[in-house]
């Protein structure tokens, strides 16, 4: 009678394991019978019979209060037969609440548009919290598999330590070159041309035409009130500068460290002497006022409207015409990169085609993964990307004569009074970043890909890193050195930046610098940096 009880007790705990492992290997990715029978592998609808999903987005400032009430997904749900249920999370509270849900255990069934950092993709990756995409990319997502194949650092920059995929990045076209580097240099032609200088193309050129406008007066007011150089702060004319003298070849997505030109081996370049040249250079522009002198604390409201007033002589930042007015813009042009004192002129700031990888993960609550794969790939291809950024033909875009897209007029000149931004917050949900998109010149209509911009982009196109690294992925335990002598190093290093270039730091301090880097841990610090390096280039 005992053995009979043992035996039913003992076969209904395998069935309760049983079970539950089933369970988990439906959220771990696995598509279940019933689930899989209502998803159609290809075209419209992605589910025959109508489910619900609860989407987790992050949302900016620049885009509606309720993603429930906006056109796009509006539209996209008829489209599809999936209802998403949006929770709007403000871009504020966005971390506070994003750590709050996975904490809770009561999770959405995706986060979309939410920032997911690196660390906690991994982390909860690996807890099985976020699940795998690999095989329903393969299966589910042909859009996003077609980049991949076509861009293998695409495919580098998704995959971590482990082997998996656990999301969908924001990304822009390859070719996208103005939207991918991000702030330009700009020069104030109109003001080159008064003193008689051409277009700078060493650092000494640039040093020469700073000077010249701190002591001509090239605005003819009588007075020198003109800032030769001004920014939203110093860091991107130090970015804009490094590859001038020689740093940060691979880009500027794993901060401080790139290739050592003669070993080909990994480099910590704070710590070399075409850094050192670099701060000196700067040292050297804000010693002789020739850097706006609060560039280290200036608010942004500040910059702008010294921008807007035409002070600037030269800035480093996004396209002019569109931000600080039509006749700002018409005098600003964009530079080329600059040739330093040794004979590199490298323009480093370029964005990796798959910059943010955290704008979409599926989490281990939803019980159809394949249906928001296909939901979610939809805008990594043509027709998707035109919804996104677009909308519908006939309600908020036109397409002209010759093939280009068009806002209809209701969005560019608003009969009620809206900005541009407002009216289009009214039908997509793109501006503010972050998305899960691919951003087209097709079809993305921001600054970016105004006339300037693109041919500042067009500018500095010769002399661009070549194939940019993607920030690198790192295991929990590489993630754990980081945290705590990565973040020792790198904060140390971007203090005394700012110190030696101000001046507060006398290059006489130069080699104690160094020594307390190596004492900090870099041996540590660049052991991790080699091993995820090594990861990244076997992906």
């Amino acid at each position: 009678m005992r053995t009979n009880k043992l035996i039913i007790i003992l076969g209904a705990l395998i069935l309760l394991l049983l079970a539950a492992c089933s369970k988990d290997e439906t959220a771990g990715g696995e598509v279940s019978e019933e689930a899989k029978d209502n998803t159609n592998e290809t075209g419209m609808p992605i589910v025959e019979d109508e489910i619900k999903l609860n989407f987790f987005a992050g949302k900016s400032p620049a885009t509606a209060d309720d993603w429930n009430d906006v056109m796009v997904f509006n539209e996209y749900e008829k489209m599809t037969n999936i209802d998403i249920e949006w929770e709007m999370v403000p871009h504020a509270s966005l971390s506070e609440k994003r750590n709050l849900a996975l904490a809770s255990g009561n999770m959405p069934d995706a986060f979309h548009s939410a920032g997911m950092p690196v660390a906690d993709i991994l982390k909860y990756g690996q807890q099985g919290l976020f699940i795998p995409l690999n095989d329903l990319i393969d299966q589910y997502a042909p859009n996003l598999k077609k980049i991949m194949e076509e861009n293998p650092d695409v495919k580098k920059a998704l995959t971590f330590p482990d082997g998996n995929i656990y999301s969908f990045p924001q990304m822009a076209e390859p070719e996208l070159l103005s939207y991918r580097i991000g702030p330009l240099p700009w020069i104030n032609e109109e003001w080159l041309g008064t003193l008689g200088l051409d277009m700078p193309e060493t650092t000494e050129d640039y040093y020469n035409y700073l000077k010249a406008v701190k002591e001509e007066d090239p605005n003819g007011n009588g007075e020198a009130d003109e800032i030769p150089y001004g920014g939203t702060g110093i860091a991107t004319l130090f970015s804009y500068l490094q590859g001038s003298f020689g740093v940060a070849n691979m880009g500027t997505s794993n901060a401080n460290i790139d290739l050592d030109p003669e070993s080909g081996d990994l480099r910590f370049f704070p710590t070399t002497e075409g850094y050192k040249e670099l701060l000196q250079y700067m040292n050297k522009l804000f010693n002789e006022g020739l850097i706006e002198q609060n560039i280290f604390s200036i608010e942004s409201d500040q910059y702008h409207a010294n921008a807007s007033e035409g002070k600037y002589g030269s800035t480093v930042w996004y396209s002019p015409g569109e931000i600080f007015g039509e006749d700002i813009g018409e005098v600003l042009t964009g530079m080329p990169a600059l040739e330093g004192p040794n004979g590199h002129n490298q323009f480093t700031t370029l964005m990796s085609p798959a910059f943010n990888i955290g704008a979409f993960v599926i989490t281990s609550a939803n019980e159809n993964p394949a249906a928001t794969v296909r939901w979610i790939d939809h805008f990594y291809g043509d027709e998707g990307m035109k919804l996104f950024f677009m909308g519908i033909e006939g309600e908020t875009f036109e397409e002209t004569e010759d093939g280009e897209f068009v806002f209809m007029d209701h969005i560019t000149d608003n009969p009620d009074g809206l900005t541009y931004e407002q009216a289009q917050a009214e039908y997509l949900t793109f501006p503010g970043g972050g998305f899960p998109s691919v951003t087209s010149a097709k079809y993305f209509k921001g600054p970016a890909m105004s006339d300037k911009a693109v041919a500042a982009a067009e500018t500095v196109k010769p002399d661009l890193v070549e194939e940019p690294w993607s920030a690198f992925i790192y295991t929990k335990e590489e993630t754990d050195t980081l945290a705590s002598v990565g973040t020792d190093i790198d904060k140390y290093v971007e203090e005394m930046r700012d110190k030696f270039i101000s001046g507060d730091a006398s290059f006489d301090e130069w080699d104690a610098y160094v020594k307390n880097i190596e004492q900090m841990g870099l041996e540590e610090y660049m052991g991790v940096k080699d091993s995820a390096y090594e990861r990244y280039m076997n992906n």
